[in-house]
């Protein structure tokens, strides 16, 4: 039986599997990403990119990629049964600020979402493995040997760690007889990707909005011709998804006899749960994605939480394969859990809210508050009690560099490596090393905070340092008089200089 080695192999070409994959790529790592399915997935199961994962694909260097093949939410349009109708804004409009960049959601069909990854990873000389199929695992001290099936020949991948981008039904979280408790939340939906004519493209049109049994909805998607269709349906019980079914769920649901489906490119009906894996790590085993948590789709929470869960994990594999220590990939788990947990209960709330015909949606969707206080890679050196706290989104700000161009912050974060700003420090307590880019701020350092942006969103004391990791989150914060504890943290994640030394 052939066999071949690489340092991780990911397990499913989604979302969660292609951003990993872009992430690694870019840092050298070598991988195999395989997907069972023959072809990509070719529908708009997730269609809303929230603020925090443009602000990702930024780093990835695809937000503007993305954000082409899309546009924004159009207002939603609920008709009356006497055919009148109200047309209202469900996203509040936020301006962009110094801070954030994006504020509200972009619409991208999920089957171009994943296009613009597929081509971003193929810019890294990579592409996904189709008809791959993982048949089983087993692990050992220091990897994981897998068993896939491609093309009818059974072959061996030895891996360093193995990676659950798999989805909901999971077959990596199965075989490690992980549980994955919650609740079915007692919906079913059918949603459809279809050509239709009868309506205009510049609403988001819905009849029946406090009815579950003839509610629908269709929402013109972004970047295409097509429509995407949403209707509850009965618990049980065979739903016809297709031209002709759909045809008379619409006709009968909306009373008009003048909306025509002409094709239909993908449909699905599916029953709403809430699910969390009790772990996301087993030995050299990771879940990602919808491997490790469910949701109802309310709120465009699920995909963005999937790419998000990757983006944390990468990083922290590839660290540890240049020589940080194993415990850094502790804090995976330990961040993101609790993650899932808060968008779980969030998503059901809005999907109560969904029944009722509420649909507006405010900053709690937008992810740009998420953080990881509680994580043992926060570091406050005093601790603070206000402003900025270590665990936070670091935010953007716009400075002058010494020599007269603008600079955003996260022009200085993009790319694999950390980054230490220190305000009004002394440049050389902290020693050059490789992984990490020190910029100072100051009326006389290279970078200048002439309108206040940086000094606004962080909050700094002359002579602090901060930390930013490479997810864009902050790591530490500590005070020139505490900068042994910012040498002891670079000794955990990997950026210590005597480790490297001995490493």
């Amino acid at each position: 039986m052939n066999a071949t080695t690489t340092d991780v192999l990911i397990c499913g070409a989604g979302p969660s599997g292609l951003t990993l994959a872009i992430d690694l790529a870019r840092r050298g790592i070598s991988f195999r990403l395989i997907e069972k399915r023959d072809t990509h997935f070719n529908g708009s199961r997730g269609k809303g990119l929230q603020p925090r994962s443009l602000e990702v694909f930024e780093d990835l260097g695809i937000v503007d990629r993305v954000t082409a093949l899309g546009g924004i939410y159009p207002a939603l349009r609920t008709y009356r049964d006497d055919g009148s109708y109200n047309d209202v804004s469900f996203i509040d409009p936020t301006p962009a600020s110094p801070t954030e960049p994006f504020t509200l959601p972009t619409m991208v069909p999920q089957f171009l979402t994943e296009r613009a990854m597929r081509e971003r990873l193929a810019e890294f000389g990579h592409s996904p493995e189709y008809g791959c199929e993982l048949l089983g695992f087993e692990q050992d001290a220091s990897g994981v040997n897998a068993r896939v099936l491609r093309q009818g020949s059974e072959t061996n991948i030895r891996a360093r760690y193995l990676v659950a981008a798999d989805g909901g039904r999971s077959f990596v979280r199965h075989e490690l007889q992980l549980g994955f408790p919650g609740k079915t939340l007692g919906v079913r939906a059918v949603v459809a990707d279809v050509i239709l004519t009868g309506l205009t493209r510049d609403v988001w049109h819905r009849f029946n909005e406090d009815d579950m049994e003839r509610q629908i909805s269709f929402c013109p998607l972004a970047g295409t011709n097509l429509f995407q269709i949403q209707a509850p349906v009965p618990l049980e019980g065979h739903i016809d998804v297709s031209l002709d079914g759909l045809m008379e769920m619409t006709s009968t649901r909306t009373g008009r006899h003048d909306i025509h489906i002409e094709s239909v490119s993908w449909a699905s009906a599916f029953s709403m749960g809430a699910r969390l894996a009790d772990h996301y790590r087993v030995g050299h085993v990771f879940l990602v994605g919808d491997a490790a948590h469910i949701h109802p789709p309310t709120g465009g929470q699920g995909l963005n939480t999937s790419v998000q869960d990757a983006y944390n994990l990468s990083w922290k594999l590839a660290s540890v394969l240049a020589g940080a220590p194993e415990t850094l990939l502790d804090s995976y788990e330990e961040e993101r859990r609790p993650i899932a947990a808060g968008m779980l209960g969030l998503s059901s709330a809005l999907l109560e809210q969904h029944k009722r015909g509420e649909m507006r949606r405010g900053r709690e969707v937008r992810q740009l508050d998420l953080a990881y206080p509680e994580s043992p890679l926060s570091l406050e050196r005093p601790a603070r009690s206000m402003g900025l706290l270590a665990g936070d989104r670091a935010p953007d700000a716009l400075l002058r560099g010494a020599a007269g161009p603008a600079h955003r912050l996260f022009s200085l974060f993009k790319g694999p490596h950390w980054t230490l700003l220190g305000y009004q420090v002394d440049r050389d307590l902290v020693p050059t090393r490789p992984g990490l880019r020190v910029h100072t701020i100051g009326p006389h350092d290279e970078l200048v905070d002439e309108a206040g942006h940086f000094a606004a969103a962080y909050t700094p004391s002359p002579g602090d340092w901060v930390l930013v990791r490479p997810d864009g989150y902050i790591g530490a914060i500590v005070s020139s008089h505490e900068i042994d504890a910012l040498e002891s943290y670079f000794e955990r994640v990997g950026l210590g200089l005597r480790s490297r030394a001995h490493g």
